[in-house]
């Protein structure tokens, strides 16, 4: 890989750059010297027995754009990046220039967030400007996995039914989710359940569980074999929050449609799932209010009761 990002790279780019100016420059150079081919300034080629192909020189506003052109490019090169590492004289980089209007855009937005941080969850979600701005800033940031509507999909949560794995979906611990991330992990358990008829059998007792098609004899036979799973779904099936175990009893199936296939594969090899953080691309303050929309999207009881009382 050091071969691809070696400083050779970057002097071959730059030759490539100047070589290709300077074959312009010859070009433009060749081409406004006006060498007849012959005396009557013709080619030589006829077509249609009387038509004939002139030697005539490009027309000088035409070679005018060409060489305003070379000039501007030279000029570019000088002021911005282009050859190869070379920074430019103005030292631009798109990450400056990233940060210069997020930097903007935060001072424009100070005053309108000063307004929203003494507010409780209950009252930015009753707030139509605070909701308008978290929408948008889920639409932007969050529902390309969670969906535009909040319900999630195949292995992203559904942010609507008060499902929470790690937590108890109240706004700080949405606050940390989103700026921090998350991270669930199921480890493989096919050697601690046993052998693969054990699985297909545990598979079983754990689709009874939550009233799914099974198999009733192979599930009485895995309940048994289900304690290897207990430590962390509890021995009732119904998960432990802290630990992120999902409740296996209420069919709300994260990774698929609970089915024998799709529960012994997630015995055989587990399952590692990542929420990425955001506290390094969005404030403090979109936080907040983000957490506050998130919040509102399962609890909409809460959030009109507390728009009745503003009203």
């Amino acid at each position: 890989m050091s071969d691809f990002i070696s400083s050779g790279w970057a002097l071959y780019v730059s030759g490539i750059v100047i070589a290709s100016i300077a074959f312009c420059v010859l070009v433009l150079i060749g081409a406004a010297k006006r060498r007849p081919m012959a005396d009557d300034n013709t080619t030589g080629h006829v077509w249609d027995e009387s038509l004939q192909e002139l030697n005539n020189p490009l027309p000088r506003w035409w070679m005018g754009l060409f060489w305003i052109t070379i000039v501007f490019a030279a000029l570019y090169l000088f002021l911005y990046p282009g050859l190869g590492s070379n920074e430019g004289s103005l030292k631009w980089t798109s990450r400056n220039q990233w940060q210069a209007e997020q930097a903007k855009a935060a001072e424009t937005m100070k005053p309108v967030y000063a307004k929203f941080a003494s507010m409780p969850v209950e009252a930015l979600a009753a707030d139509a400007q605070a909701m308008g701005i978290g929408e948008r800033v889920f639409v932007n940031n969050c529902a390309g996995c969670h969906g535009s509507d909040g319900k999630g999909s195949k292995s992203f949560p559904n942010l609507t039914d008060k499902d929470w794995l790690g937590g108890d979906g109240s706004h700080d611990y949405i606050v940390k989710t989103i700026a921090e991330g998350r991270q669930g992990n199921m480890p493989p358990m096919a050697a601690a359940v046993g052998t693969p008829e054990d699985v297909k059998n545990v598979a079983n007792y754990v689709l009874s569980l939550s009233g799914a098609p099974h198999n009733a004899v192979a599930a009485q036979l895995g309940k048994a074999k289900f304690g290897a799973c207990a430590a962390c779904h509890g021995a009732d099936g119904k998960g432990q929050t802290a630990m992120g175990a999902p409740n296996l009893t209420d069919k709300v199936w994260l990774h698929g449609w609970g089915s024998e296939a799709m529960v012994s594969e997630m015995i055989n090899k587990g399952k590692v799932n990542v929420m990425p953080q955001h506290a390094t691309r969005l404030t403090p303050e979109q936080i907040r209010v983000l957490a506050a929309y998130v919040w509102s999207l399962s609890n909409k009881q809460g959030a009109k009761t507390a728009l009745n009382a503003v009203q």
